[in-house]
């Protein structure tokens, strides 16, 4: 498995942990996924893959350190805007303190930092206003060899 590879499971491991110690009815985490047709009551989280931003090789012996930028989008529903501001901002403060909490989430990455949240209410017609935001997370890592290593 790639060092990405490694630091992406590790966020996502770490994500998944921090929802499941949040209070019922916790938050659905997913990886790479569409949205379901169905918000859970929880809410929702998804990881995305992202993009590297940054690899610089570091010589004798040849190592790459390597910058990668992973999205989290995170959606919510509530009953009125005051809800779904306090259920987004309960959600996002649990995400990011397991981060802070871990950041090396377990030493797959050299340090994990979370971003500020862009924040958004989304609707659709016939369907129930959500909140939404979306942040990102940095991984530092080294690689050998190449940075796809």
């Amino acid at each position: 498995m790639s060092a990405r590879e490694t630091a992406l499971a590790a966020l996502l491991a770490n994500l998944t942990a921090s929802a499941a110690a949040r209070p019922a009815p916790k938050p659905v985490v997913l990886r790479n996924e569409t949205y379901p047709q169905a918000l859970p009551p929880g809410g929702l989280v998804v990881l995305r893959d992202g993009e590297t931003a940054l690899a610089e090789p570091i010589m004798s012996p040849l190592r790459w350190h390597i910058e990668h930028e992973a999205q989290v989008e995170v959606v919510v529903a509530g009953n009125t805007a005051a809800a779904r501001a306090a259920a987004l901002d309960a959600l996002l403060v649990a995400l990011a303190a397991g981060i802070v909490a871990n950041r090396t989430l377990g030493g797959a990455v050299e340090y994990a930092q979370a971003g500020p949240a862009d924040l958004e209410d989304v609707e659709f017609e016939g369907a129930a206003p959500l909140r939404a935001a979306r942040f990102n997370v940095t991984l530092q890592f080294s690689a050998a060899e190449t940075p796809l290593s």
